[in-house]
């Protein structure tokens, strides 16, 4: 098998791995709103999940690990384009995989040791205001600045590389570079929600942009995977 063939089916499994495992996690947990609630509340809703949402956490947190061999892989596969480019990407993509599994996996592993903590009914009111500073302080160190900002950052900056490379390169059409250029810029101003002034309750035409434009990265990568594969 190709590298151009496994890259095209990385290219088609990723996307609709990532959004099955978001749709299973908003369906079944209302994420990411609820992360809008106090923290005995997110608590609470994530222990009636039981094993079932830890694993789909999981699940999700290697949706965002395999964006690191998809890198790599594109990088192999796009013929042509310019060498220094398609290492750059490869970095890129790396470290936007790193990120954004370091901002997830904290949910399958220091979450439920907090939900644990936050049903004792023998804790203090001490050890129960620990337990929400520590949720809130994780998530807006891992979920917003390293898993978000970062995340969506990089991930911009990886789908700029590719749709450029895919201009470049001989193995696909070169207007799907195209798409992806102004995909991944998008993402990258989506990185800016939470940044300066809107630090607080975060800016709202990023946080409308950011679901939009997640759903058409996802429909680009399937179409670059397909042109990949035929």
């Amino acid at each position: 098998m190709s590298t151009a063939t496994v890259t095209g089916l990385f290219l088609v499994a990723l996307p609709v791995a990532f959004n099955v495992a978001f749709g299973v996690l908003a369906a079944t947990f209302d994420y990411p709103d609820i992360l809008r609630r106090p923290t005995h509340e997110v608590l609470a809703r994530f222990r009636e999940g039981g094993t079932r949402l830890l694993l789909w956490w999981w699940i999700f947190a290697l949706t965002a690990a395999a964006l690191a061999p998809l890198a790599l892989l594109a990088a192999r596969a796009l013929e042509g384009a310019n060498t220094t480019l398609l290492i750059v990407g490869a970095g890129v993509g790396v470290l936007a995989a790193l990120v954004q599994l370091l901002g997830l996996i904290r949910w399958p592993f220091l979450v439920p040791y907090l939900a644990r903590i936050d049903a004792d009914p023998d804790a203090s009111a001490a050890r129960h205001e620990a337990v929400d500073i520590i949720f809130q302080s994780f998530n807006r160190y891992l979920g917003v600045a390293i898993g978000e900002h970062l995340g969506y950052l990089l991930t911009g900056a990886w789908t700029i590389l590719l749709g450029v490379a895919f201009t470049q390169t001989s193995v696909a059409p070169g207007w799907l570079g195209i798409p992806g250029i102004v995909i991944g810029a998008v993402l990258a101003l989506c990185s800016l929600e939470f940044v300066g002034p809107a630090e607080r309750d975060g800016w709202k035409l990023a946080a409308t942009l950011t679901p939009i434009t997640y759903i058409a990265w996802s429909v680009w990568l399937v179409a670059g995977g397909i042109t990949l594969l035929i």
